[in-house]
């Protein structure tokens, strides 16, 4: 069993992982994205089922048609929810371009097909054990010096971006990873205390 020499390092290492969305244009090696994946695929997942799938979005136009799919439909939320329409388009133009000029696209789905009995409890068990695997990835994708995003756009379109991508219909988009050589400097992330989120018992 792998034992860290320095856990303290190893510690430091986890908690500077933070949220990056601007990217340098250098493009990322596609073995380094492997890595990533590889290292992913690591996670723990309950009964070992592994539901987690995974979209290497690749093409300009996958880009295209994924970004349609989720400003359409973050274009709706917003109006309905009384929007001006100033904000909406400035909204739908951040997250299209997003899209467009991040140098890595990972889309990840839950198999849903992947399931041991069809319980509520089960369904739950596989949305964690997917979220396990994206944590994994963001941390996979900090350890090779990348930048990364979680964002939860595919949750309000799982339809229209399963079909955008054409994905089979057991596969359930959860989640969207960009990625790429970071061009910003995070702000400090600013964490509760322990003892307001902690109980002993």
């Amino acid at each position: 069993m792998w034992t860290p020499t320095d856990p303290e390092h190893l510690h430091r290492f986890l908690r500077t992982r933070r949220s990056i969305r601007r990217f340098r244009p250098d493009p990322v090696p596609e073995e380094v994205v492997q890595r990533v994946l590889l290292t992913s695929i690591h996670a723990p997942s309950a009964h070992n089922l592994q539901p987690w799938r995974f979209v290497w979005i690749k093409t300009h136009d996958s880009r295209a048609r994924l970004a349609q799919a989720l400003t359409s439909a973050l274009r709706v939320d917003m109006q309905a929810a009384g929007a001006p329409e100033s904000e909406v388009a400035s909204r739908v133009a951040r997250s299209d371009r997003r899209i467009h000029q991040a140098p890595v696209l990972l889309l990840l789905c839950r198999d849903c097909s992947a399931v041991r009995e069809h319980k509520p409890q089960d369904e739950v068990m596989a949305i964690q054990s997917v979220a396990a695997a994206g944590l994994q990835l963001l941390l996979a994708a900090h350890a090779e010096n990348l930048g990364g995003n979680w964002i939860c756009w595919p949750l309000y379109a799982q339809p229209s971006v399963r079909q955008a991508l054409d994905l089979p219909l057991t596969w359930e988009p959860q989640a969207l990873f960009i990625l790429g050589w970071s061009d910003e400097r995070p702000s400090t992330k600013t964490l509760l205390p322990l003892h307001q989120i902690v109980l002993e018992r």
